[in-house]
């Protein structure tokens, strides 16, 4: 299935939504007495599931403003550095010059503070003054659904609702400026997220591919069965002495491709529209101004 948070009449509402069909149903509409978002959604999923079906013809969506799937309040967003061979090496002279040596022992996690999260057609503000050197980073997100501390890696993969996109932005000279990347990552409205989210019965998120466009030229192109890390990997790392719950959200890495790799740099300039699609997923597609 696919969930979506819809803005409806001034409010935040979660849908069912048919990405074929473009259309969508309220929860509400389907589940009397549901008039929850999509946290509680997350958090009820099991018990409400068999009850959640299409009945009749939707509405159209194309009509309507979606928003993040997951809005505030929630936790930061737990992202992962490193996490494709050809990703490492391109910066291996920059961003993971100190950590050549350990691309095998343990994946790099940082956070995006939450209210850098917007939505799937939102725009993206450049820093004027601040940086010069925002660049974008394609990824497939996971987002828990059953809560957990010291997870196995055997059991990760119970512990997942669903997946989403996430265009990690960072403002690279930031990130190099610091010890800890966070004050790079998190900018207002750097973290667009969506369309929506894809149950995990509906996608194996092991086996998808992630592409990027940056004004329609293809700069990123990658698939997750090349992940140094793979997914079971980084919930097992994340929970490690801390607990996750449901609704959090982990990033889980970029392909190769992005502007800081390229000779000369290739950085985000006013005007610039950056697509993502994930297989399974749908497309991410934000302006930069």
């Amino acid at each position: 299935m696919k969930f979506a948070t819809l803005k409806l009449n001034g409010k935040s509402k979660v849908c069912l939504v048919d990405s074929n069909k473009k259309q969508y149903w309220t929860l509400e509409s389907l589940i009397p007495g549901f008039d929850g978002d999509m946290h509680q959604l997350v958090h009820n999923y099991s018990k409400i599931q068999g009850k959640i079906q299409a009945a009749g013809d939707g509405q159209p969506l194309d009509m309507s403003t979606l928003a993040a799937p997951i809005e505030r309040p929630f936790r930061n967003v737990f992202c992962v550095g490193r996490n494709y061979h050809a990703h490492a090496k391109e910066l291996s002279s920059s961003v993971f010059k100190d950590n050549d040596q350990n691309v095998q022992s343990w994946p790099i996690v940082f956070t995006k503070v939450p209210e850098c999260v917007v939505g799937p057609n939102d725009a993206v503000a450049l820093p004027a003054g601040v940086s010069e050197q925002i660049d974008y980073e394609a990824e497939l997100a996971i987002i828990i659904g059953k809560g957990g501390k010291n997870i196995s890696r055997e059991d990760a993969m119970s512990h997942v609702f669903g997946y989403t996109i996430v265009n990690d932005v960072t403002a690279r000279d930031v990130q190099m400026r610091h010890q800890q990347w966070d004050m790079g990552k998190s900018f207002d409205t750097f973290c667009p997220m969506g369309p929506w989210i894809v149950t995990a019965d509906e996608l194996d998120g092991s086996n998808t591919r992630v592409r990027c466009w940056v004004n329609g030229e293809l700069r990123q192109d990658g698939a997750t069965p090349d992940l140094i890390f793979d997914l079971p990997s980084l919930i097992e790392t994340c929970s490690r002495g801390i607990t996750l719950y449901p609704g959090d959200i982990i990033a889980t890495g970029t392909p190769a491709g992005v502007g800081m790799g390229m000779n000369p740099p290739q950085y985000l300039k006013t005007g610039d529209v950056v697509r993502i699609e994930i297989d399974g997923i749908g497309v991410l597609e934000n302006t930069f101004k």
